[in-house]
């Protein structure tokens, strides 16, 4: 079957391997759909920071069951089902108080194991999700990054009426405009250098956006919303949008992370005691794949929305990551190991 494989910087190989057989507990999926990821992208641009070597990426896709193995009971062959990627140890004091998200020890399908850039993945049982007819494969292999959104804006105090400040408009900062439109937000104010993503912002919910080149983000900030924003979440990962989020909130408020970094970030703590601010952060998600499956599903976020381009996986390097490294017009590009996908 066809894969793309991760070796290192710039250097990903489109093989032909040989599929393995089902264990117990394992489920194989034939792939419709798979997302390129921001982190993806960090490990085709500066990695590997936590892929390994010759794995095959990919960690947004939807598909078909195609092969259960033995002792399986929750799924069916012909289920059109998503994969949650995260697996922990479930032994440690974070997976037994519920924060499976937190394991030291866990593993991830396109990062630590095989992944969905392929024709089949093969999974544990217990990370598969089923999915609605009414829910396209494409907007299904949404549900992984929709998560992440959901999950850093539930764990934020951002609340129905309050004010909130998204830094950076990739795919997970268009995900928090609609996210923080779904629990009520009066003001979304999106920061954005590049204009066709502050569009899309604006199409996606935000009531304002800002171009930092052109005035200061603070500033502007301030003017719109007087003393400040309650939330500001950090999705850029620069030092500079990290500075200009914290200094845009109000009293009491709360900066929430939730991009990756690439490189460290200098701040004096007084940016925090002065008005005691507080800084929060997001990583992944936990409990949360039912509850976007149905979001998605409903139209409450609309995930065509945000795609923008659709490739053949024979393609995914020079039509998906060089193209979102060049192209800031592109918000999320799926890739299909199905040629006829794109015929549809």
């Amino acid at each position: 079957m066809k894969t793309a494989k991760f070796y290192s910087a710039l250097n990903i190989q489109i093989e032909e391997i040989q599929q393995s057989k089902l264990d117990v507990g394992l489920v194989k999926v034939a792939v419709e759909w798979a997302g390129i990821c921001g982190s993806d992208m960090h490990e085709f641009l500066a990695g590997p920071f936590f892929a390994k070597p010759k794995v095959t990426l990919g960690h947004e896709f939807s598909g078909t069951v195609v092969e259960v193995g033995a002792g399986v009971t929750k799924v069916s062959v012909g289920d059109r089902v998503v994969v949650e990627p995260f697996y922990s140890c479930e032994d440690c004091d974070a997976c037994t108080e519920g924060l499976y998200n937190l394991c030291k020890k866990i593993e991830c399908y396109g990062i630590s194991n095989d992944g969905g850039f392929a024709e089949f993945v093969t999974v544990r049982e217990t990370k598969i999700f089923k999915i609605p007819e009414e829910l396209s494969f494409e907007v299904a292999s949404l549900v992984e990054p929709t998560a992440v959104a959901l999950h850093a804006v539930r764990k934020s105090q951002l609340k129905s009426g309050d004010s909130c400040a998204i830094f950076g408009a990739g795919p997970i900062g268009l995900l928090l405009v609609q996210v923080a439109k779904v629990v009520g937000a009066k003001e979304i104010i999106v920061v954005e250098l590049s204009e066709e993503r502050r569009k899309k912002a604006i199409e996606m919910g935000a009531t304002y956006v800002i171009n930092p080149e052109n005035e200061k983000p603070v500033k502007a900030i301030n003017r719109i919303v007087r003393g400040g924003v309650h939330v500001a979440f950090e999705a850029a990962g620069a030092e500079s949008s990290f500075i200009s989020a914290l200094a845009s909130l109000k009293h009491a408020g709360e900066l929430m992370i939730v991009s990756l970094w690439e490189k460290s970030v200098s701040f004096t703590p007084n940016m925090l005691v002065i008005g005691e601010k507080k800084i929060n952060s997001s990583l992944g998600y936990r409990h949360n794949f039912q509850e976007v499956i149905e979001l998605l599903a409903s139209g409450k976020i609309n995930g065509n929305k945000l795609i923008t381009k659709k490739i053949y996986i024979e393609d995914i390097v020079k039509k998906g990551f060089e193209k979102l490294k060049n192209d800031k017009s592109q918000c999320k590009i799926l890739v299909t190991p199905i040629e006829n996908n794109l015929e549809a």
